[in-house]
């Protein structure tokens, strides 16, 4: 009897043991470079802000922020990831090398950066459609946000328009980094 009832324990948990981390569950290449990561295994129990990213965009200034944030709060745990993405009227033209040059010149970028990535509902990655299905939202420009727990599961969106220090942010950040 004993057995039968650790059976089903166990048949009912696997799903939700399966479901751990599987949000993150992609490998990615590292921006202009042929190693790829695999998004789990390298940042399991990390606090995760995912960013889709553009060099030409009114946002781009947002780079400077992200960077600080990712200094600031790394030690604690967190992790700033960003995807270049071209999907936002072509203001991510450049190749690989020319977005990390300009990244690390111009902002001093030394977060973990990604491939160029599709992140529109039409066209997107299998990893941005996870995370807009998760948040219930694509994102609509660059630089939207996705912050992700140390369980490998979606916390919130924010908005192009929230800025890596705006209070909501930075509470959500420090309340997970806490977990």
């Amino acid at each position: 009897m004993r057995t039968i009832i650790f059976l089903l324990l166990s048949l009912i948990s696997l799903p939700t043991l399966a479901g751990q981390g599987a949000l993150l569950d992609y490998e990615f290449r590292r921006l202009a470079s042929s190693e790829s990561i695999n998004l789990n295994k390298a940042y399991k129990d990390k606090v995760i802000l995912v960013v889709n990213t553009a060099s030409k965009c009114g946002n781009t200034p947002q780079y400077e922020d992200l960077e600080k944030l990712y200094q600031e709060y790394f030690n604690e745990g967190l992790v700033v990831l960003g995807f270049p993405s071209n999907d936002f009227f072509g203001q991510e033209p450049g190749a690989e090398k020319q977005i990390q040059e300009f990244c690390r010149l111009t902002y001093g970028v030394k977060f973990p950066m990604f491939e160029k990535t599709k992140v529109t509902k039409k066209n997107a990655h299998p990893f941005y459609i996870a995370l807009a299905e998760a948040a219930g939202t694509y994102p609509v420009w660059n630089f939207h946000k996705y912050l992700i727990g140390r369980d490998g599961k979606l916390i919130n969106s924010f908005s192009p328009s929230t800025r890596p220090y705006a209070d909501e942010l930075i509470s959500a950040i420090r309340h997970a980094l806490k977990q």
